[in-house]
């Protein structure tokens, strides 16, 4: 979810939910040392609970990075050895490492080391043609031993030559039985399982055999699923505008903000409308946060009637990646 779950994306969906737990996109060990902390780690308080997600592969790194992301304040730090992209195998992280449960497990003790909250770790099933339940299940008796109670599993392979990061999270069959037998033989642990899917419905059957579910582009492009029962498009869109007030005076642009709201709407019959409002390039332009109204106006002046939800109910949604 790199270059989607940035700040704005997550005061978004924290108005959509009061209860998931959010998270950053995933943010390099090199980006923190070397970079600008303020603009990485920098959050507004509305947003707890919230997750950072670190990449990286060096202890000593790693947990000066959890260090500072205990410093901003947020309640959980992360590590992702689950994302397969070319750029992040050339910086030697991400899904590769799963090959190394022994160097994870140095990591996750160093951070443990270096903060007092909760160290999780999100990880694969498998790695290439690796397959067997035996594999995950030695990563996460290694990683464990090292402190982690937590475990975000994305129930499929990463194949990290030959797919694209699209096709990784497609093509490779899901296996949740996986993942349901890792909860069965660690049941001190907690699992979190992340993968296809989409649904209120499929998130409440999963809660039954896991310790809870992440949602990462589905709660993007159809954040509704996560919604408050009581909450409203309509609310949330005026919340939004008041938000986008403060920060365009600080000299963000709107276009920063309205970009994560385009599946507000989602299920509405005037989803299409809300998207070609909020999209417009001479409304943006403007950088006025009165689009938000403009778009609201349009949607609900049209039709007062909303396609009905979707049950809805409590998850953790993404990012994050």
């Amino acid at each position: 979810m790199m270059d989607w779950t940035d700040r704005h994306c997550r005061y978004f969906l924290r108005q959509v939910s009061s209860s998931a737990f959010l998270y950053t996109e995933m943010i390099t060990t090199g980006a923190l040392l070397h970079g600008n902390v303020e603009q990485h780690l920098a959050f507004s308080a509305e947003e707890h609970p919230v997750a950072a997600q670190l990449g990286g592969s060096e202890p000593d790194e790693l947990a000066k990075c959890a260090a500072l992301v205990e410093q901003y304040g947020y309640d959980e730090v992360n590590l992702n050895i689950g994302c397969p992209s070319e750029r992040v195998q050339r910086g030697a992280f991400g899904a590769c490492l799963m090959a190394e449960p022994e160097l994870v497990a140095d990591c996750v003790r160093a951070m443990r080391e270096a903060v007092k909250i909760p160290v999780t770790v999100k990880h694969r099933i498998g790695l290439n043609a690796l397959e067997d339940f035996s594999f995950v299940e030695k990563f996460v008796k290694t990683v464990s031993e090292a402190g982690c109670r937590t475990f975000i599993v994305h129930a499929r392979n990463a194949v990290l030559k030959g797919l694209s990061p699209r096709e990784n999270r497609e093509v490779p069959p899901l296996r949740y039985e996986y993942v349901y037998r890792l909860k069965e033989n660690f049941p001190g642990l907690d699992f979190i399982l992340n993968g296809g899917v989409s649904t209120a419905e499929e998130i409440e059957n999963q809660q039954s055999r896991v310790d809870g579910v992440m949602l990462g582009r589905a709660a993007y492009h159809q954040p509704w699923v996560l919604a408050d029962d009581g909450n409203s498009r309509q609310l949330v869109a005026r919340k939004m505008h008041e938000y986008c007030e403060k920060i365009v005076s600080r000299g963000v642009s709107v276009r920063h903000v309205a970009r994560h709201m385009l599946g507000l709407y989602h299920g509405h019959r005037r989803a299409r409308l809300w998207r070609r409002v909020l999209s417009d390039a001479a409304r943006l332009s403007r950088n006025d946060p009165a689009l938000l109204l403009e778009a609201l106006d349009a949607v609900e002046s049209t039709s007062s009637k909303e396609v009905p939800d979707e049950r809805r109910t409590q998850a953790r949604p993404i990012q994050v990646r």
